[in-house]
């Protein structure tokens, strides 16, 4: 058994998408119309992805992290090259922090597109 998908609202989901693709070699898997008139793309790697939804309404801004019930707290991404990543986040303009080396991995964080925390980890 495995995670296949995680589905977030964003109010750009190409836009966010591209971000993404620079950051960890996504690709699109799909995109087009979706729930209520909105719109998804679905990034990520042959066998897992985020699907980036955004409704045909407004959005509204997220609640605070870890303080909610059924909240998006963070998303893990697992890498081989943690300081390659880490360079793409600082050129992305995302600054990294939290940075820990403890079982099983190397880690740190970052507030990435709409505000979406990131956890990038790598147990290389």
């Amino acid at each position: 058994m495995k995670l296949e998908h995680i589905n977030v609202t964003v109010p750009d989901p190409k836009g966010t998408a591209s971000i993404l693709q620079d950051l960890f070699d996504w690709h699109i898997r799909w995109e087009g119309e979706a729930l209520d008139d909105g719109y998804t793309v679905h990034v990520g790697d042959a066998g897992t992805y985020l699907a980036l939804y955004a409704p045909a309404h407004e959005v509204t801004g997220a609640e605070a992290r870890y303080r909610r019930t059924a909240g998006l707290n963070h998303i893990g991404i697992v890498v081989d090259n943690i300081q390659d990543t880490e360079n793409r986040v600082r050129n992305a303009g995302y600054t990294p922090h939290n940075h820990a080396d403890y079982e099983p991995g190397t880690r740190f964080y970052f507030d990435g597109p709409d505000g979406i925390e990131y956890e990038v980890v790598s147990y290389a």
